[in-house]
């Protein structure tokens, strides 16, 4: 009878990296992997929270998540959210949820001071075709993992026009793409680059992970290992 298996996750590798001046000068755009926290700058902020505001824009609705310092209770996600010393906008264990366009926005005298400060926010994301119950040696099984970009910008937008690479690896850093265990597929459609392979029981404590590049620099990963405990 074939070892049971099981997935879990071993660990993330998180740059939370930014690119500054992608689709214009005036947006910043922060990559992170779900489950991470993250930092949201407002750049070139006025001292003093109480000058400092923040909204989030997602399918053409915008939310106040913070006003003047003080921070909104209605939505969800507001415990999780909190307001640096430097204004910047913190966010805990990021979902995927949470992508979108961020905007700080600052006051004197009551009054509107500059241009807001936007941050589209992207979230990488990585699951499994089954429950770990389900993983066994000698099964097939699929890893998805797909960038969750901001509603208005498509996969075509970040991935072709931008430099941005979703590739699979193994522990030596290898692509995956090269080694013919692995059927590796994207979906420019989705943003999605999937992973299959049949489990082998030599796969016990084997590291697989998803990287997101940007011109060959790692902006992002998420690192799986399979474990393959003894009968």
């Amino acid at each position: 009878m074939a070892d049971k298996c099981h997935m879990c996750l071993l660990g993330r590798i998180i740059l939370c990296a930014l690119l500054t001046g992608i689709s214009g000068s005036e947006v910043t755009r922060v990559f992170c992997s779900s489950g991470e926290d993250v930092r949201l700058s407002c750049n070139k902020a006025l001292p003093g929270w109480t000058s400092t505001s923040w909204l989030y824009n997602r399918r053409q609705e915008t939310v106040e998540l913070i006003d003047r310092g003080i921070q909104k209770n209605n939505t969800e996600r507001h415990e999780r959210l909190s307001l640096g010393s430097d204004c910047s906008l913190n966010i805990k264990k990021v979902t995927k949820e949470d992508r979108g366009l961020y905007s700080c926005r600052q006051y004197v005298n009551e009054q509107q001071h500059g241009a807001d400060a936007r941050v589209y926010l992207h979230v990488l994301h990585v699951s499994s075709s089954s429950s770990k119950s389900e993983i066994r040696s000698g099964r097939s099984l699929t890893l998805f993992c797909q960038l969750y970009n901001d509603d208005r910008v498509s996969c075509d937008t970040s991935v072709h026009s931008e430099g941005l690479d979703l590739i699979w690896v193994n522990q030596a850093g290898v692509n995956l793409q090269t080694d013919s265990r692995f059927q590796i597929s994207f979906s420019s459609e989705q943003c999605l680059i999937s992973l299959t392979t049949t489990l082998l029981n030599e796969d016990h404590n084997r590291e697989w992970r998803c990287q997101l590049k940007h011109r060959d620099q790692l902006k992002t990963s998420v690192t799986y290992t399979v474990k393959c405990p003894s009968k």
